[in-house]
């Protein structure tokens, strides 16, 4: 465990060539996939940063986390006092250490294995999502689901360290960061506002 790059107020559990990730993989016949869940990377960094540097953002209201990975996200809201503060993603390894994380941090968030894209709009006031436009499909789901939440008043604030697929036409850039992801590597990142725009 260690403090985050550049965010000193949270601590995870990272990957380290002891942490044993090859043994787990080799022995789920489910399929591990990419254990994304173990590192920091750019725009989760960036949110993460912006939300405790601007806590008013959070304070009270209530939150959810999509994509969550880790869980730095959701941490960071709790911890600038988010009323309810709701982290979801899709890999069960990701559950898991995004509970073992907030767990480290001594938060209590609630956290869910589920893909809401194609679910109702969450009851939420403001919906925080991290790297999670680094893929063209995945982006066109992230980008429908987003502008439905947007369109019933829901805030959403995206970070993201300028990868392609980020839908420059749908987003305003509020603040820039340089972040260090787990290379070590100093990289820009962004925080995004999601409009409420829809495609032609």
């Amino acid at each position: 465990m260690q403090a985050v790059p550049d965010i000193p107020e949270i601590r995870l559990h990272g990957a380290v060539p002891t942490s044993g990730l090859h043994r787990l993989a080799g022995g789920d016949p489910d399929g591990f996939g990419s254990p994304y869940w173990a590192y920091h990377w750019g725009g989760g960094l960036a949110l993460a940063r912006h939300v405790i540097d601007h806590p008013w953002l959070v304070s009270g209201r209530r939150v959810v986390d999509l994509g969550t990975g880790s869980g730095i996200v959701a941490i960071a809201a709790a911890l600038s006092g988010a009323a309810q503060v709701l982290a979801a993603d899709v890999d069960r390894y990701a559950v898991t250490a995004a509970r073992l994380n907030a767990a480290l941090n001594g938060i209590d968030i609630a956290i869910v294995q589920a893909d809401m894209l194609d679910g109702p709009v969450p009851p939420a006031d403001l919906i925080l999502l991290g790297d999670l436009f680094y893929d063209d499909a995945l982006a066109r789901r992230v980008s429908a689901f987003l502008q439905r939440c947007v369109h019933t008043g829901i805030e959403v604030l995206v970070g993201d360290p300028w990868r392609a697929p980020l839908p420059r036409d749908r987003v305003e850039k509020i603040a820039d960061h340089v972040v260090r992801e787990t290379s070590g590597e100093a990289k820009a990142a962004a925080v995004f506002r999601f409009l409420n725009r829809r495609s032609d």
